[in-house]
């Protein structure tokens, strides 16, 4: 970086400053609840970014905070409503249901165009994983381009941005398709139909290759019924030699726990043989203590009730003598479901031979979060009964199959064969190639589903799925679904998700998908936004391997590239995984000195005018010191320090929702942290230890005022605050400690978190009297009596006096006894009778945020509004606000859960309180 280029001083922008945290949170929380029409159903990734929280983060990213435009803004309530009009859009950009408003998308782009001189730089995210920031970065019209080493990662980000584009606009091929709808096919919709229309061809001729595997369930009417699942338990010899039967081994008997609709399995043992019928009486039913047979101790025989050690089970399991036994069928009622016990029938449906040309591939000896091979399971073919390698076999061939018609009927309408996907084309042979493509992401889903590990939920009287985390576990009774039905795990079920993904795909601006490792990346004049592996959380190359072997069995002529490798490439993937690097000391030097490459990487050809921005996941159970700190955080950070960069925010970012506390009395920890980077200048001088927390007192007071005017909780507030802390750390070349050794990321940490404590509390000397007597007395004892004699001290110290506190409302004297009034005392006080604060002549701030707090829980955001705007106008707003955030954090100190939860809410909810008030007090408040 040249000299001239260090001098710049960059234009602040918005994720500088200040982000509405709160809605951000809110949207992406929501997320979860959404699948119709969603990205994530395309095909699973692991630990996938919400799509609000990165489309909020690249526009924040990319477009001017106001205060760096002092000529346009020049007074601070000019800034802070120019602020708030960018909050608002940004808050209705991160709606879901605005994911393809075209007027809204237009106007944040026109946003984004303003503040890069009509130039905004290309998005690359070298993590692109499951691909929600490259998306985004396309919806918000940006070019935009993903890399990743794993090759399942890119295909998804290939089927995500790059494949839509080049399609978009044009008709179905598939014959007659395109005359069923009058109207034009926009984005990738053409694209979409034509793999719905060949899925259901491939569909449809699987079922007359293997359709006899799945037999129709034979009611007690003579009826018949579609199969939904079949239920299988795991069983080995019995080790007692005067019993020796086939053992069942399973975690559960229940099979439906709908009330009134109670199903379970009971067992019984006749002639040396396991037999199993359906109970049906719930008061009959398996307790807890008795249901199934197996428990974190071993296994205990259903026949002579000798207990069994994990240790005959594992042995047995790799000796090849494990097996399996139906216990049930569901079949599919009139909206209910139907468990019927195992006949011959159905056991004989599964009994196949295993496909000869079934994936290759053996699992890892030893991964994070793998468990099934100590059982025998040494191969990723192990994980599927020989039924479910037959049908994901079919539908492997078939896709080749699919490709060809494809290319057949794209010619026959009109296209050109012309180059291949992989080599750039966009004509027929590369539109059969992106059909073929949906198709195996297809069969790729519903392997999730069609394998041997996948168990059945009672309680939701459903199949589930594998990997409902980030592991491959063991589990003994499975469920075995037909891929060729309309339920969870079929072939039609599986397409639907990803045509209706691809119907609502942006398709807009190009975009650009390779498979490279991040160290290698050229950055040339992209801007970067990236969620990289967390540390040792996710195995992800192994656990990618589950769908590699089917992606690579369909896909291999199509990418080439991209799997022409028998497994995904693991040796340089950025995750400390102790497996592979010499056990813990190892992977951490590995993952530290690879994140260092990857950034000082970045940094030589980085785009001076704007931040990057970097995700790193929060692992709360191993936060240290109230959360700040964990082995992952502070390498993630000592990494981008070393390389060069000056960290200048940090934002906590959650995709769960919030709604009350822990039962220890504090809020959950951030799912992730949002960090800004900008890079420091080589030039950089060092300070000692005195100088740098001389800075941070000098400059976190007004930071910390520009955080609390944004829309963030109380509880998210230190860990933002951590991002101006670091700034100043960051921005030196190093911190000295008296002995001359530089400061760490650890202790840099920590003296951030005791100034912040200092500055909140020097705030209170802004408080009136009233106030800051309130505030003292409500850190010794919260809400409980106190002697009168310490609180006449206390007050008398602070210009206040007990009497007159009594008179105002804020608290009772009585019996030499003295009592803060809780929010909850008050709404009894004032269950019956009227509180106008604009008649109280006693009024202070301490009582303003007690009664909101009270309005808030009681008639939420609209009665605490109407109260507010009652208030009169000598009492500061902005005060009574950080009197919320100061309130929250001491009740938390306190370990007072349900105080700091309210206190929560009001500091949460207040930008929308300050907006509702400016409808007027109007009758609400008068009648509380």
């Amino acid at each position: 970086m040249s000299s001239d280029a260090q001098r710049v001083v960059p234009t602040r922008k918005l994720i500088e400053v200040a982000l509405p945290l709160e809605k951000i949170n809110e949207a992406s929380a929501r997320e979860k609840s959404i699948r119709h029409g969603h990205p994530s159903t395309l095909h699973l990734w692991w630990s996938r970014k919400p799509l609000a929280t990165a489309r909020a983060v690249l526009f924040a990213q990319l477009v001017d905070d106001p205060s760096s435009h002092p000529d346009r803004f020049p007074t601070e309530e000019a800034v802070a409503a120019e602020r708030r009009r960018l909050h608002e859009l940004i808050e209705q950009l991160v709606l879901w249901e605005n994911s393809n408003n075209e007027d809204l998308l237009q106007r944040a782009h026109q946003e984004i165009l303003d503040s890069t001189d009509g130039n905004p730089p290309p998005i690359l995210d070298p993590f692109a994983g499951g691909g929600s920031i490259p998306l985004e970065a396309q919806r918000l019209g940006l070019e935009a381009h993903a890399s990743d080493l794993n090759p399942v990662a890119v295909l998804i980000n290939k089927a995500l941005i790059e494949i839509p584009p080049k399609f978009a606009g044009r008709k179905p091929v598939f014959p007659g398709a395109a005359d069923e709808q009058i109207s034009t096919w926009p984005r990738a919709t053409g694209l979409a139909e034509d793999v719905r229309r060949y899925g259901q061809r491939m569909r449809d001729e699987a079922e007359k290759r293997i359709g006899h595997l799945y037999p129709k369930a034979k009611l007690d009417d003579g009826t018949e019924a579609t199969v939904i699942a079949w239920i299988w338990a795991r069983i080995v010899a019995c080790p007692n030699p005067a019993c020796g039967i086939a053992m069942p081994l399973t975690s559960k008997w229940w099979l439906g726990k709908k009330k009134g609709k109670e199903a379970y399995v009971v067992p019984s043992v006749v002639d040396g043989k396991v037999r199993y019928e359906i109970g049906r009486d719930p008061a009959l039913a398996p307790a807890k203590e008795t249901d199934g047979t197996v428990n974190r101790q071993g296994a205990t025989c259903i026949g002579c009730g000798t207990p069994v050690e994990f240790k005959y089970i594992r042995a047995e399991g790799q000796a090849g003598r494990m097996g399996a036994q139906l216990m049930a069928t569901v079949a599919e009622g009139k909206r209910t479901r139907i468990y019927l016990a195992p006949t011959p029938e159905h056991e004989a449906a599964a009994e196949v031979p295993r496909p000869g040309h079934a994936p290759a591939g053996d699992l890892p000896a030893e991964a994070l979060g793998f468990r099934v091979q100590a059982y025998g399971m040494t191969a990723y073919s192990d994980l599927f009964t020989a039924r479910q390698l037959t049908a994901l076999t079919t539908f492997s061939d078939l896709v080749g199959e699919a490709r060809e018609r494809v290319l057949a009927d794209a010619i026959a309408s009109g296209m050109p064969e012309e180059n291949r996907l992989e080599q750039g084309g966009t004509d027929a042979a590369a539109y059969a190639d992106a059909v073929a493509t949906y198709l195996s992401l297809g069969l790729s889903k519903i392997a999730n589903i069609n394998n041997s590990l996948n168990a059945w939920q009672p309680s939701m009287n459903k199949a589930g799925h594998l990997f409902t985390g980030q592991a491959i576990p063991m589990i003994w009774d499975y469920c075995e679904t037909p891929p060729l039905a309309t339920h969870a795990g079929s072939l039609t079920t599986s397409l639907h998700g990803i045509t209706t993904s691809l119907d609502k795909s942006p398709a807009s601006t190009l975009g650009f998908a390779s498979c490279v490792d991040a160290k290698s990346v050229q950055y040339g004049s992209h801007t970067l936004s990236t969620d990289p592996p967390y540390y040792d959380n996710i195995g992800y190359s192994d656990l990618s391997d589950f769908f590699y072997v089917w992606l690579r069995s369909s896909l291999r002529p199509v990418h080439p590239r991209l799997f022409g490798t028998m497994l995904v490439p693991k040796s340089d993937e950025l995750v400390a995984n102790p497996y592979r690097h010499d056990g813990k000391e190892g992977a951490h030097r590995f993952f530290e000195e690879g994140f260092r490459e990857v950034f000082r990487n970045a940094r030589k050809l980085v785009n001076v005018d704007l931040p990057y921005t970097v995700y790193y996941a929060f692992k709360q159970q191993n936060a240290k010191e109230g959360g700040e700190a964990s082995t992952g955080w502070e390498s993630l950070l000592e990494g981008m320090i070393r390389a060069g960069w000056s960290i200048t925010a940090t934002w906590p970012v959650r995709s769960e929702r919030v709604t009350r506390l822990h039962s220890q009395g504090t809020n959950s920890l951030a799912s992730s942290i949002v960090l800004s980077l900008r890079p420091r200048p080589d030039t950089a001088p060092s300070i000692d230890r005195r100088g740098f927390l001389a800075v941070l007192k000098d400059e976190l007071p007004s930071k910390l005022k520009e955080l609390q005017q944004g829309a963030i909780a109380p509880v998210d507030l230190p860990q933002a605050a951590i991002g101006p802390g670091m700034a100043v750390f960051s921005r030196y070349s190093g911190v000295l400690n008296d002995d001359g050794s530089k400061m760490t990321v650890r202790a840099a940490l920590a003296r951030i978190n005791e100034i912040l404590d200092e500055v909140l509390a020097e705030q209170e000397g802004d408080f009136d009297s009233e106030t800051r007597f309130s505030l003292a007395w409500f850190r010794q004892h919260g809400f409980d009596a106190g002697a009168f004699g310490d609180a006449d001290n206390l007050a008398r110290a602070r210009n206040a006096s007990i009497e007159h506190l009594d008179r105002s409302g804020i608290l009772t004297s009585r019996a030499g006894k003295v009592t803060l009034l809780s929010p909850i005392a008050l709404a009894k006080i004032y269950a019956d009778k009227t509180y106008d604060p604009s008649a109280d002549e006693l009024i202070s701030e301490w009582e303003v945020v007690m009664h909101l707090t009270r309005a808030l829980a009681a008639d939420g955001i609209r009665g605490a509004g109407a109260l507010l705007a009652a208030v009169p106008d000598h009492i500061d707003r902005d005060l009574c606000k950080e009197l919320a955030f100061l309130l929250f954090a001491i009740a938390e100190d306190r370990k007072t859960s349900q105080v700091a939860q309210e206190f929560n809410a009001l500091g949460t909810a207040w930008n929308d309180i300050v907006t509702e008030a400016k409808n007027g007090p109007g009758q609400l408040a008068m009648e509380m």
